[in-house]
């Protein structure tokens, strides 16, 4: 069975950092494209960034520079870190899993909330 858990949301205040950690069992995070979305409050749920199974990582653009997306292979965890947080950061994170040659999501995680306010 496949679980992926995410923790490590919060409140946060704007400018401030979090980093998110997901963890998964029953799939090795090194063979599948692992993967960051987001839902804010009456929005879709947007990609955020990926680490594929050789480690290339890839940001949306309007994320690049403060979201970084990393793994630990020996603990089969991703994680992202959110740097500089807005309000408009306000949303429920979600991770996932890809099988490298799949354009669709095998796997969702339950998401994590990060709320951003002072």
């Amino acid at each position: 069975q496949v679980q992926l858990a995410e923790s490590g949301g919060g409140l946060v205040q704007p400018g401030g950092s979090l980093k998110l950690s997901c963890a998964a069992s029953g799939i090795q995070v090194t063979s599948y494209r692992m993967k960051w979305y987001r839902q804010a409050p009456g929005k879709q749920r947007g990609w955020v960034a990926a680490i594929s199974d050789g480690g290339v990582t890839d940001y949306a653009d309007s994320l690049k520079g403060r979201f970084i997306i990393s793994r630990d292979n020996t603990r089969n965890m991703v994680y992202l870190r959110l740097n500089d947080l807005t309000p408009e950061d306000t949303a429920i994170y979600y991770c996932a899993a890809s099988r490298p040659w799949s354009a669709s999501t095998d796997y969702w995680g339950q998401g994590t909330q990060v709320t951003v306010s002072s």
